[in-house]
């Protein structure tokens, strides 16, 4: 643990409000730390793990278990520059057609391994763009799901999408199996800073979009908005949310770009000249915060936003929010089965990872095989640390006694992250009172690094992690 608490007070930190609320800090705003949407975080996944283990995990599901399936979309029309997610544009559509026979063979191999009474709660379709399927496409895919699993009227089926390429088939495919999720990427809708990031969208198009998913029913419309983009000033990203807002969405998800060229390639084609610095990262990220909950949306976690009457900030109130691969989510369930190209499965026994590359992940199904090709084994380490992390993410706050006593372990057992955490405390970004750790108003801007603190595996890279800020 010491070399984290090494890190966290390296370099002069420099605070420039005295104020208890958020303020800048610049060691901490550069940091790199994950974002622990799972733990481990997948960077540490191996090898070691392989499809030996994956049918096992899968076998071991009891009857009754609630599920839910992860489905990766790994194609797009057009290359965002700031995308850091796994996608491609494919140069002929028998590729397309070729990864939905794989992706649909891996469903019904993993159905046959999973017990038939594990209920479906929830699906999530994400990309790349998943309305790059045409909607036949689209319903041949949830219709192997629904083949292959226990669906029922309550199953919610969420889906990412790019507003520019959704098609009236897309939605009324959609409703037919109930009533959607729909998450529309968003992130900037100035087209001076689209034309840096290679994604034109007139904001008409957005709002269009929200208005016939409304006239179809869909009761869950979500939108993504991105700050410290290239070209991004505060003006921007409050200019964007507020003109969103209006659109009276159901939530928010706001991140801050992660700049990794080195890792997709795509992003090399960015100024680097023209991305905000840390202080104008900062001071992005609380505008577009404060432009949101002035609109009437509550604050979720650290960077999700919801309207009052939403599940999520029920979930909140009640301390039931969970954080996964998805990001903040009500969603119980333990077990997440990924399918497609480069998609993660957690169980209690551990993570898993399919092959990312297309044509390894089509090989290993040709030949019968379950294309997973890393993952980890969750010790009781894993699992008292996750359930940490979990709860500082979603709350700002952990009772440690009470997590030494849900996981069997002594409290000490926390001694060396507490002390780690001394620095914070000084800060005024964290108070500790006895076994309950909380994040002050100006820390919680930082609960990452917070987090970090109890990860003893975390060890910090630079070009492994997105800035905290």
């Amino acid at each position: 643990m010491q070399r984290t608490g090494n890190i966290l007070t390296a370099g002069k930190q420099l605070a420039t409000e005295a104020a208890p609320g958020p303020r800048f800090i610049a060691s901490h705003a550069l940091a790199t730390v994950p974002r622990y949407t799972s733990f481990p975080p997948a960077n540490r996944f191996d090898v070691a793990i392989d499809e030996g283990d994956y049918r096992q995990w899968l076998a071991a599901i009891v009857p009754d278990e609630p599920l839910s399936l992860y489905v990766h979309v790994p194609f797009c029309k057009s290359l965002c520059w700031y995308c850091g997610c796994h996608t491609t544009v494919p140069n002929r559509q028998e590729r397309v057609v070729e990864y939905l026979g794989a992706l649909q063979r891996e469903i019904g191999m993993v159905a046959k391994l999973v017990n038939p009474q594990a209920p479906v709660t929830h699906v999530h379709f994400g990309g790349g763009t998943p309305n790059y399927l045409s909607p036949d496409e689209l319903d041949g895919v949830i219709g192997a799901l629904k083949q292959g699993f226990p669906f029922s009227d309550d199953t919610e089926i969420a889906m990412e999408i790019d507003p520019r390429s959704l098609d009236d088939g897309h939605i009324e495919t959609l409703t037919r199996y109930g009533s959607p999720r729909i998450s529309i990427g968003v992130q900037d809708i100035s087209a001076d800073v689209q034309a840096l990031i290679n994604r034109e969208q007139p904001f008409e198009i957005v709002e269009d979009c929200v208005k016939r998913l409304r006239r179809a029913g869909v009761a869950g419309i979500n939108i993504d908005l991105i700050y410290g983009l290239p070209g991004q000033s505060v003006d921007h990203v409050v200019h964007s949310a507020t003109r969103c807002a209006a659109l009276g969405p159901d939530r928010f998800a706001v991140f801050g770009y992660a700049h990794v060229p080195w890792f997709k390639k795509n992003q090399r084609a960015i100024d680097e000249a023209r991305l905000p610095g840390a202080r104008e990262r900062f001071d992005q990220s609380l505008a577009v915060a404060k432009a949101l909950t002035d609109c009437g949306y509550t604050a979720i976690g650290l960077d999700h936003y919801a309207r009052s009457d939403d599940p999520l900030c029920t979930a909140q109130a009640e301390g039931r929010l969970r954080r996964n691969f998805q990001g903040y989510t009500t969603d119980p369930t333990d077990v997440l089965i990924g399918f497609g190209a480069s998609s993660i499965g957690t169980f209690r026994q551990g993570h898993v990872q399919n092959d990312p590359h297309l044509l390894g992940y089509a090989k290993a199904l040709d030949a019968g095989r379950l294309p997973v090709v890393r993952g980890i084994a969750l010790t009781p380490e894993h699992r008292r640390t996750g359930a940490v992390i979990e709860r500082l993410m979603c709350d700002f706050s952990v009772d440690l006694a009470a997590a030494a006593d849900q996981h069997g372990c002594e409290v000490d057992v926390f001694a060396p992250a507490l002390s780690t955490l001394d620095p914070l405390c000084r800060e005024g970004l964290v108070e500790i009172d006895g076994n309950h750790v909380r994040a002050t108003a100006a820390g919680e801007t930082y609960i990452r690094i917070i987090a970090a603190c109890f990860d003893s595996g975390f060890a910090p890279q630079s070009q492994r992690h997105a800035r905290s800020v």
